[in-house]
């Protein structure tokens, strides 16, 4: 399923320093995320120059590489390329305590989200449900699915104690243990009984209530971590593996109802207070905090230890008004701003990946859009900022709040639905159309400026037409399902044929035009006066060479005619640095096509048909 991202995991092992240089690696929705023993080793150009990368970002000790969608595909191949060592050092420099709290928030609860988004989303269904009378609250439908969704809430100490302990390296297995501790139903008994505790008849054990909670289960487990290491340097080898859990049940369970769960409990406390404050008196500034700057927060990695405090509200209160609201907003404005270019630019390619982008935003995932269109023209970006702020700054005043976590685009409207009350779903409704007009109005007005100075070249109506390709290259005809690079023998770029060169030189198989040529002069696409796209990529992987051994002799834009040079590349040299030089020719646009067959086998000249297509 994966196989076709061999090559690029591969590369992307390579350019983090290699499998010995990765300690840590997971993925989120659109990117893959690693923490590296040695930062001087990792080629941050080189990842950024590789085909299906989008973007390279550091962020709080974090390497982020931005792949798309199909992120877990890639993730797939990539734990086939490492092998984490927990034993290893990081070599990083000093962090300060803002970056080194935000990493630790950030690697604690990244692994739980997509537990609380599909919980949150079953809340969704249930309301749903419920509003449409399809089921009843006291039915015992409703009973149960709302145990689905309140399964992963009930025991998230429990989830978190496991996430929590494989940041911080200690066992995940006794960080669960001593959170189950915690919400044993003997407990949660003495707790509803009232009557005071006492360990052993002198530690008073104070009663507090932990299923659910979140702050006391991060002071326990981060304890722990110290408390386990030094019981496994302490006790000997030969009986660690009973001592160490034995003992760390012990200790971590009395500090755990003694002090650290108290004091969890009061921040806790103290924490829901501020909730109930901002609320009710200040509700609009978190909504249009998050609506306006979330996408610089998302560059400068903020997020991740903003986006925690709605879980905590969550647990705390039971709805959410710090971040999803405004989160929410930020991401249908960014939608919007990137439909709106794809709308007005005249450059195919960057209409492709905004029309893209922009679908997948108005679903959640704001990375394509951000990285390949807002953040490059910048116009959108300030455009969706200022719609993403004005939606948040309504949602805020009507102190608009979700009942449980999830994705964070139109689907996440349903998660607004609560309380008995179609209130707060009419209000989300009301704020996301105001951040999509207004981020509308303001990307099309500024479009006439920041757009104008693009160049157009006219160009006559293309009308396809049947037509004979010559072979770009003199060598070996092979099919593409022999090309030894799964994106191209599958077929998923187009079909074609390859050419096993024996000469170095690329020609122009028709009259066209150049439309692109890659900076590392690897690769160069085509398109003919009769409506034929071609990619011509020479060698596999070659990427990596950064245009070494190659040579180009056009560049985009440039009229050709058939049979003219293109480009230049050595061939010994390109396979003494250990890259095969297979050329896959493959036409992109092959959907507009009825028939494109390969005419031509053996040994071919540069001056032959060898391609057949027809309308």
């Amino acid at each position: 399923m994966s196989k076709k991202y061999e090559g690029l995991a591969h590369d992307i092992v390579e350019k983090l320093g290699g499998k010995e240089n990765i300690m840590e690696g997971y993925h989120c929705q659109t990117r893959l995320r690693f923490k590296v023993a040695d930062e001087s080793k990792i080629d941050a150009k080189g990842l950024e120059a590789l085909d299906g990368v989008t973007k390279y970002i550091v962020n709080a000790g974090v390497h982020q590489v931005v792949i798309g969608t199909h992120v877990k595909e890639v993730f797939e191949e990539i734990e086939k390329n490492i092998d984490v060592d927990p034993s290893k050092e990081v070599a990083t420099e000093k962090k300060g305590i803002l970056t080194s709290i935000i990493e630790f928030v950030a690697g604690t609860f990244q692994p739980v989200i997509p537990a609380l988004s599909g919980a949150g989303m079953v809340k969704a269904v249930l309301a749903l449900l419920v509003v449409f009378q399809v089921i009843s609250t006291d039915s015992q439908t409703y009973y149960l699915l709302n145990m689905f969704a309140d399964g992963v809430f009930f025991f998230l100490p429990v989830i978190l104690a496991f996430t929590e302990a494989q940041k911080l390296r200690c066992n995940p297995i006794l960080a669960a243990s001593v959170a189950a501790i915690m919400m044993h139903p003997n407990w949660g008994a003495l707790v509803t009984a009232g009557d005071p505790v006492q360990f052993f008849d002198i530690i008073p054990f104070t009663l507090a209530t932990y299923t659910g909670s979140v702050i006391p289960i991060l002071l326990v487990i981060f304890v722990q971590s110290y408390v386990e290491k030094f019981l496994n340097r302490v006790i000997p080898k030969s009986v660690e593996l009973v001592f160490v859990p034995m003992l760390t049940f012990l200790v971590m369970g009395t500090l755990a109802f003694s002090v650290l769960g108290p004091i969890g409990s009061i921040i806790g406390g103290y924490l829901a207070a501020f909730f109930t404050f901002l609320s009710v008196n200040a509700s609009w500034v978190p909504a249009v905090l998050i609506g306006g700057f979330l996408p610089i927060m998302v560059m400068f990695g903020l997020h991740n230890g903003v986006a925690p405090l709605g879980v905590m509200q969550m647990a705390e209160l039971g709805y959410d008004s710090i971040f999803g609201p405004g989160c929410v907003c930020s991401n249908i404005a960014q939608a919007t701003a990137s439909a709106v270019v794809a709308f007005r630019t005249k450059d195919k390619k960057l209409r492709q990946v905004a029309t893209s982008g922009s679908i997948t935003a108005y679903m959640g995932i704001t990375e394509p859009a951000l990285y390949g269109v807002n953040l490059p023209k910048k116009y959108p970006l300030v455009s969706a900022m200022i719609g993403g702020g004005l939606g948040g700054l309504y949602a805020g005043l009507t102190n608009t709040h979700r009942f449980a976590t999830g994705s964070s685009g139109l689907p996440a409207i349903l998660l607004y639905i609560g309380d008995d009350t179609m209130r707060f779903f009419w209000n989300i409704v009301i704020a996301l159309i105001i951040s999509a007009v207004s981020t509308a109005i303001l990307t099309y007005i500024l479009s006439f400026r920041f757009e104008k100075d693009e160049i157009i070249p006219e160009m006559k109506e293309v009308i396809l037409e049947d037509t004979l390709v010559i072979s770009p290259i003199q060598g070996k005809v092979i099919p593409l399902s022999e090309v030894h690079d799964e994106a191209f023998a599958s077929e998923a770029l187009g079909k074609g044929f390859a050419i096993d060169p024996t000469e170095g030189k690329v020609v122009a198989p028709f009259d066209g035009k150049v439309v692109a040529v890659f900076p590392t002069k690897h690769a160069i696409g085509l398109v003919s006066e009769t409506g034929i796209e071609i990619l011509i990529h020479v060698g596999l992987n070659t990427v990596e060479l950064k245009g070494q051994y190659f040579d180009t002799l056009v560049e985009a834009g440039q009229t050709i005619k058939r049979g003219q040079v293109l480009l230049n590349f050595d061939i010994e040299k390109i396979q003494a640095a250990g890259y095969e030089t297979q050329v896959p020719i493959v036409v992109t646009n092959t959907p507009q096509y009825s028939s494109i067959e390969t005419i031509a086998t053996g040994q071919t000249d540069c001056n032959e048909d060898i391609l057949a297509v027809k309308v």
